[in-house]
């Protein structure tokens, strides 16, 4: 079997059977946990907000964080270990040495854990992977890792892949994992009209504009879930859901009771938000990474940070606010 692996962190899942203890726990304490989760930055009970920095303690302590950290695993427990782990590089690189290590200390080929080993972003700026034995397939015997960076795909062949160099690997199945237009793909594909007959991709030429990640100026009563400019994928996907859909449904009831039928936002609010999500991403190490959170991956696509990186916390005290201000930066008419 051959295998080309791009260079991005996987930490372990560590998925197994819940402990029924836990389960009970959880059950007993939702209404709580569901309340505690708001609080947070990625929307996720349970995790504390981290008010240490990395560099503020010794390395034998931030060792054995990490250490704890990949022993329970999950992506949450490194993303959320210091307070600075996504806004100072020479914190990130703790982390990010950790993981290599663990990567180098896994795989017995040198070479192959080399191509395996992530070096060119900040660890976490790019989506986190989470795995169950993956860096073990790579000592298999019947597992060859090729790196398509030194040697890209030529063609597939009648046969398998056929790499620049000539050489050739014989398959029986392939996987086109060709990755996808996030955030806007599916919006921008839809023939969405504007109030001026504008279509959305157009409108989105050079990136995407919302006001909060939920309407788009110009289009009234076009209400999106977890768009570009909410937290949507930098938080736990069902919380931003739901905070979208509660948000809109109240919305809703205040056209109906004020006798309203369509509301849309403001290009001044609009401007303002974008703007203020763009600041916001810039004070963190997320930029730095050609991911699909910047659209990286789809040719042609403006380079653009997508979701907000506030928090959920404080991009819910904001939707709140806008709505108790009688929908602040929204036009409202009958």
């Amino acid at each position: 079997m051959s295998s080309s692996a791009p260079r991005i962190s996987s930490l372990p899942a560590r998925n197994a059977p819940m402990d029924p203890g836990v389960e009970a726990d959880h059950r007993a304490r939702y209404a709580e946990r569901l309340v505690d989760a708001r609080q947070t930055a990625f929307g996720v009970s349970g995790v504390p907000i981290p008010t240490q920095s990395a560099l503020a303690v010794s390395e034998a302590e931030r060792r054995a964080n990490y250490e704890a950290m990949w022993a329970r695993g999950g992506t949450i427990p490194l993303l959320n270990c210091y307070n600075d782990f996504l806004v100072d590089e020479r914190a990130n690189e703790t982390a990010a040495e950790f993981v290599r290590e663990k990567i180098r200390g896994i795989v017995k080929d040198p070479r192959t854990a080399a191509l395996l080993t992530p070096n060119d972003h900040p660890i976490g700026s790019k989506r986190l992977c989470l795995d169950t034995g993956y860096y073990e397939t790579y000592n298999r015997d019947n597992v060859t890792l090729v790196d398509v960076r030194s040697d890209p795909i030529a063609r597939i062949t009648p046969q398998g892949v056929r790499l620049a160099s000539g050489t050739d690997y014989a398959v029986d199945s392939l996987a086109f994992a060709t990755g996808f237009d996030a955030m806007t793909g599916a919006l921008r594909e839809i023939d969405i009209r504007g109030t001026e007959g504008q279509a959305l991709a157009e409108a989105w030429e050079g990136g995407p504009l919302t006001y909060l990640g939920l309407m788009v100026a110009g289009f009234p009563n076009m209400f999106m879930v977890t768009g570009p400019g909410s937290p949507g994928v930098k938080s736990q996907m069902i919380h931003s859901i739901e905070q979208h859909v509660d948000w809109i449904t109240e919305c809703l009831g205040h056209l109906r009771a004020k006798g309203l039928a369509t509301i849309a936002p403001t290009e001044q609010a609009q401007a303002e938000w974008v703007d203020h999500v763009n600041k916001v991403a810039d004070r963190t190490l997320y930029p730095r990474a050609n991911s699909w959170y910047v659209g990286a991956n789809v040719p042609g696509k403006p380079r653009v940070f997508m979701p907000y990186v506030g928090g959920v916390a404080a991009y819910r005290r904001k939707c709140d606010e806008v709505a108790a201000k009688g929908y602040a930066g929204f036009v409202l008419a009958d």
